[in-house]
Parts: structure tokens; sequence; C-alpha cells
């Protein structure tokens, strides 16, 4: 009977750890503090990416210069290709790419360049696209024209 009560509490343990995460090879189990040099550096007190479980959260991204000192792209065109270059580096550096996205916030200055950030963004995301919100604010940092919040998920 003891041995019973011993193989069963093991089973629960295994199947709490496989199905809160904690099973999965270097994710510890909670607050990862993830980044890559090909984004700029964070400017202020938070992370470039949060991995926790299977999930990675990426703080949003504007279009600032590699030094983060600067924005960079005139248009709203220019500073989305930028901004989803910078997702995408990010992505790679955790071995994932836009497939992996399961959820994008986007923060737009004027809704009224909707369809050409709309444009841009369908380059990156072709196939199964995200789930997506889209939202316009009455300013962002650094007087940004879009920025982009997503949560990957690993295979």
């Amino acid at each position: 009977m003891n041995i019973q009560k011993r193989i069963v509490t093991a089973c629960l343990v295994a199947t709490a750890l496989a199905t809160s995460g904690c099973a999965i090879p270097g994710a510890g189990g909670g607050k990862v503090v993830l980044s890559t040099d090909k984004i700029y550096p964070a400017i202020g007190p938070y992370s470039q990416m949060i991995g926790h479980g299977k999930l990675i959260y990426f703080s949003g991204i504007i279009a600032l210069n590699k030094a983060g000192t600067a924005i960079e792209g005139a248009t709203t065109e220019e500073q989305t290709r930028l901004v989803l270059d910078y997702i995408g580096h990010g992505l790679a550096s955790q071995g994932l790419g836009f497939e992996d996205v399961v959820s994008s916030t986007v923060y737009m200055r004027d809704l009224n360049d909707f369809a050409a950030m709309n444009a841009i963004y369908g380059q990156y995301f072709k196939k199964d696209p995200p789930a997506r919100a889209t939202i316009q604010v009455a300013r962002l940092p650094r007087d940004a024209a879009i920025e982009i919040a997503i949560v990957a998920a690993r295979r």
C-alpha cells in the first residue's frame, strides 16, 4: 500500500510539473529575463523580454535607433518595418519566428495610418497571424508613430 501511494504521488507531481510549464528545459519554472543586443537596450526600468514557462512576453517596441537615442523613420510604414524587424531579432534570439507569436498589441499615434501599418504588418505575419488589438493613443514614448508588444509561445 505504501508503494502505491508513492507511485500515485509521483504521478500527480509529474503531471503538475508538465502542465505548469515547469518541465520545460531552460525555463526554470519562473520568470526569466531575456534580452538580445539586436534590439536597442531598455531605456527605463523594464526588460526587453520576459520568459515564463512556454511564453515570452515582449515589452512594447518603438522605432528607436540601435543605440536607443532617437526615432528612426519618418513614416508609419518605415517605423512599422523597423519595429517588426526588431521583433524578428528578438524572436530569433529565442529560436522562434513570427509563426510563434500568439498575440500582439499595436499602439498607434493616428489610426488614419492603420492601412499603411497593416500592409507592412501583413508582410511579417503571412500565415496564421496572431490575435491582435490595435489602439490609438494620445502619445507614445519619444513621439513614435507606433509601438508593438507581443506574446510568443515556445513549441
